[in-house]
């Protein structure tokens, strides 16, 4: 019989004495972290970010559609005071995601965020977590996020009953949710690929690259009945895309060779972004089995790309 260990709960405090200048700073450097925790692909944008004369710790975005973040930490149980600078660091940002990190969180306040998830619409999410470190006998102390409230949908994944601010969504809408559903589950249970849990009802879906928003994966239906997975560079300083995108082509040889396929190679005078892209036919309209064998395709090329660009895009992005 395997002799098992025991789990035990190491006072967060021992490892961050200081709210601000060690668990904020830790979590900056870790956000991907709290990000699996919550389904998000979450990038930091700002450490202190100024809201009139207060100061939200960290103001992120999910990649996903490029929705404001904004966390709060507060490593001891939850109080009135944090609940309203929540609110306020909400507004300021005009947040479609709020999250409360705390040492622990009293019954009122996680009635209040659920009471929030269930009266607000389906694009404002309120995340309630504990941070917890745990060992197991001698071991190093390890991070668990535990979740206490979160929105309606999202372990659900359903509309929320009974509200007339929610519409039904179109039935090509629902083929797409469905689709990257399985897509975005298959990535994260079986592959590590991403955190994210939940899909969207549009054609395309993007994952991190590890760089921000300048750089992303995207899996698409793009028009012409065509299926794509594509590296997408799209920083707010065009010439800075144009500048990478030429840089990366230099090695436009070696990356075919070793994904042994040609790509399409898109400079997109036209746009400020520039992408590079494996193309197949494929619609949502297909019958299943076609589906199928066109998300195994989009699924086998992200891996792909991760595996072939991914150490290129970390060493041209220092």
């Amino acid at each position: 019989m395997v002799e098992l260990g025991k789990i035990e709960n190491v006072d967060i405090r021992e490892i961050w004495p200081n709210e601000a200048s060690d668990f904020t700073l830790w979590l900056a450097d870790n956000i991907a972290d709290l990000g699996n925790a919550l389904g998000l692909e979450l990038d930091l944008q700002q450490r202190e970010a100024t809201v009139g004369e207060y100061s939200l710790d960290i103001l992120a975005t999910d990649l996903n559609g490029s929705r404001p973040v904004i966390i709060e930490n507060q490593l001891g149980s939850t109080d009135h005071d944090h609940l309203g600078k929540l609110l306020t660091y909400a507004t300021g940002y005009d947040a479609n995601v709020v999250v409360w990190l705390t040492g622990g969180f009293r019954e009122e306040h996680r009635a209040a965020l659920d009471w929030l998830n269930q009266r607000t619409n389906e694009e404002t999410e309120f995340f309630g977590v504990v941070v917890e470190a745990l060992k197991v006998d001698d071991s190093r102390p390890g991070v668990n996020f535990k979740l206490v409230s979160t929105p309606n949908e999202w372990s659900k994944g359903a509309i929320k009953a009974g509200s007339s601010r929610n519409r039904e969504p179109s039935e090509r809408s629902e083929r797409y949710r469905a689709f990257f559903q399985d897509l975005i589950d298959t990535l994260r249970n079986e592959h590590k690929f991403t955190g994210a849990r939940k899909g969207q009802p549009n054609n395309w879906y993007s994952f991190s690259a590890g760089h921000g928003q300048r750089i992303k994966y995207n899996a698409s239906f793009a028009r012409g009945g065509r299926a794509r997975v594509e590296v997408y560079i799209d920083n707010e300083d065009g010439e800075w895309n144009e500048q990478f995108f030429d840089q990366l082509s230099l090695r436009k040889e070696s990356i075919e060779s070793e994904l042994e396929e040609d790509l399409e190679w898109e400079r997109l005078e036209d746009s400020r972004a520039c992408r590079v892209s494996a193309v197949r036919l494929g619609s949502i309209d297909d019958d299943s089995e076609t589906l199928e064998e066109t998300q195994n395709w989009m699924i086998e090329r992200l891996l792909d790309f991760k595996r072939v660009f991914g150490p290129r895009l970390d060493e041209l992005d220092q």
